[in-house]
């Protein structure tokens, strides 16, 4: 996945991604603001070609960019992300980071913590929407963490007590078992 949103970078990530020798399994990404008042990722009315999964989709192409691209919703990802690096070391769901010395993660754990979230209610649920701090503007980290989540689950990884949200895969059919369905009708 390469990040998309990025200012005037849009087009250059999507010619990059087309152009790549690794164009088969690139794909740009975009977070959506998905907030208390928005329509959820589990409301989308999922269309033919669509991949699903959970709070993330890979729309079927047409239109002006005819390339495939992933869109999740940033608030739900970036709360769990953080809870990940809430958990107590070695406990299950734990995301920690190399060593022990605080200086060598410094940067990251400035950019990981430059956005802070406020609980909103709307539409009968409650989101934390997450905000940037002024005084750190950098969560370009941050942001290629919660990529790295979302690239983990759409390539099948699941977190104990999230499996239950995952969408329900659909299991593999062949051309020619489809042919051989088609036949006994």
């Amino acid at each position: 996945m390469r990040d998309a949103n990025w200012g005037h970078s849009t087009n250059v990530v999507y010619q990059f991604c087309w152009q790549s020798l690794h164009a088969s399994i690139l794909l740009p990404s975009h977070g959506r603001f998905v907030g208390a008042s928005s329509s959820p990722f589990s409301e989308y009315k999922r269309r033919p070609g669509d991949r699903v999964g959970l709070n993330w989709r890979i729309p079927s192409i047409n239109g002006k960019r005819a390339i495939r691209h992933v869109i999740y919703d940033t608030n739900w990802w970036k709360s769990f992300t953080h809870a990940r690096l809430a958990v107590a070391m070695g406990d299950r769901g734990c995301l920690s980071i190399f060593g022990d010395r605080s200086e060598q993660h410094r940067l990251f754990a400035e950019q990981v913590t430059a956005e802070y979230f406020v609980k909103t209610e709307g539409r009968g649920r409650t989101v934390d929407e997450w905000k940037a701090r002024p005084e750190q503007p950098d969560n370009h980290w941050l942001d290629c963490l919660v990529g790295c989540a979302v690239g983990a689950s759409m390539q099948g990884a699941l977190l104990f007590g999230t499996d239950s949200q995952a969408v329900n895969r659909r299991e593999r059919v062949s051309f020619s078992d489809l042919q051989r369905k088609k036949r006994k009708r």
